[in-house]
C-alpha cells in the first residue's frame, strides 16, 4: 500500500476520536437549534461516520467506492439525509453535515505532514475526494427523500381535491376543480367506483364547474370514468357545461350524445331524482300560514 493512503489512514487510526469531538464542535456552533435527542442522533451518527470512514480507508479501499466497505459510510449518509429532508433541513444544511468534516480533518491532516510535503499533498488530495464524494452520497440521498415526499403529498392532494359526496339517497355527486389530467382522471375514476360500491348507489353526478378548460384529452377522460360507472351499474350525468364548454365539444367533434349533460349540479341533481322516482316538493308560503 503506497505511503499517502497508510499516512492518511494511520492519522484516522490514531487521532479518530479527536477528529470527530471538533468535528461535532463546529455542528454544535453552526446548526440551528435542535432538541436534545436530534442532538444525541447526530452525535451517533457523526461518530459512525468517522469510525467506518477510518474502517474504509484502513483497508485499502481509499478510492474503491462500490466496495462493500463503504456500504455502511453511504447507508449512514443515506439515513441522516432522509430524516433530515423529512424534517425540514435545507439542502444546503443537509451537506453541510459532510463538508463541515473537513476542516478538523485537514487540520490534523497539517498537524501530522507539516513535515512531509508530498505526504501532505496526497493525503490532502484523498481526503478532499473522499469527502466530496460523501457529498454527492449525501444530496442524491437528500433528493430522493424530497421527491418521495412530493410524490406522496401530490397523491395526497389528488384525493383531497376530488372528494365524492352522497347528494341524496341513492345519488352521488363529484365535484372536480381544476385540470383534469391522466394521473388525476385515475384517482378520480378509483374514487367514484369505490363510492359506488360502497353506497350502492344507481346515479352519480360528475361536476366540471371547476375545471377551468375542457380539451380533447378532458373530454376523453370523463367519457372513460362515465364508462367505467356504467359498468359498475351505475348512471352517470355531467354537470357544469357552460356555453364556452359546449361550443368547445362541438368544435372538437367530441361525442357525448350518450352521456346526459346540464349546466348546473342543480339540474342535473332534479334529472337524477327523477329517475329514482323522487322529487322535491316546495312548501308554498300560503299552506304555512294557513296552517298556523
Amino acid at each position: 500500500m503506497p505511503s499517502s493512503k497508510r499516512n492518511l489512514a494511520t492519522i484516522l487510526v490514531a487521532r479518530g476520536q479527536e477528529i470527530t469531538d471538533r468535528w461535532l464542535e463546529l455542528q454544535a456552533a453552526s446548526s440551528k437549534r435542535v432538541s436534545t435527542a436530534e442532538k444525541q442522533e447526530a452525535e451517533r451518527k457523526s461518530r459512525d461516520l468517522v469510525a467506518a470512514l477510518t474502517t474504509a480507508v484502513k483497508d485499502g479501499h481509499y478510492d474503491d467506492y462500490s466496495h462493500p466497505q463503504w456500504q455502511h459510510a453511504t447507508d449512514i449518509l443515506t439515513d441522516i439525509s432522509a430524516t433530515r429532508a423529512i424534517n425540514g433541513y435545507s439542502p444546503s444544511e443537509t451537506a453541510t453535515f459532510v463538508f463541515s468534516l473537513k476542516d478538523p480533518l485537514f487540520t490534523v491532516i497539517t498537524e501530522e505532514l507539516k513535515d512531509d510535503p508530498n505526504g501532505f499533498a496526497s493525503a490532502l488530495r484523498q481526503a478532499s475526494e473522499i469527502l466530496d464524494r460523501l457529498g454527492l452520497v449525501t444530496i442524491e440521498a437528500y433528493q430522493k427523500t424530497r421527491e418521495s415526499i412530493i410524490t406522496r403529498q401530490q397523491q395526497e392532494l389528488l384525493e383531497l381535491s376530488t372528494p365524492v359526496v352522497q347528494l341524496w339517497d341513492n345519488v352521488l355527486a363529484l365535484p372536480l376543480i381544476g385540470t383534469l389530467d391522466s394521473a388525476r382522471t385515475q384517482v378520480v375514476m378509483q374514487n367514484l367506483l369505490e363510492a359506488i360500491v360502497h353506497t350502492r348507489s344507481d346515479f352519480a353526478i360528475i361536476d366540471i364547474t371547476g375545471v377551468p378548460v375542457v380539451d380533447t384529452l378532458v373530454a376523453q377522460h370523463l367519457l372513460k370514468t362515465v364508462a367505467a360507472a356504467r359498468l359498475m351499474g351505475a348512471d352517470c350525468l355531467i354537470s357544469g357545461i357552460r356555453p364556452q364548454i359546449a361550443q368547445t365539444i362541438i368544435h372538437l367533434g367530441v361525442d357525448l350524445s350518450n352521456v346526459t349533460t346540464k349546466a348546473t349540479l342543480a339540474d342535473a341533481f332534479a334529472v337524477a331524482l327523477r329517475r329514482n322516482g323522487q322529487s322535491i316538493i316546495r312548501l308554498e308560503k300560503s299552506n304555512a300560514t294557513g296552517a298556523k
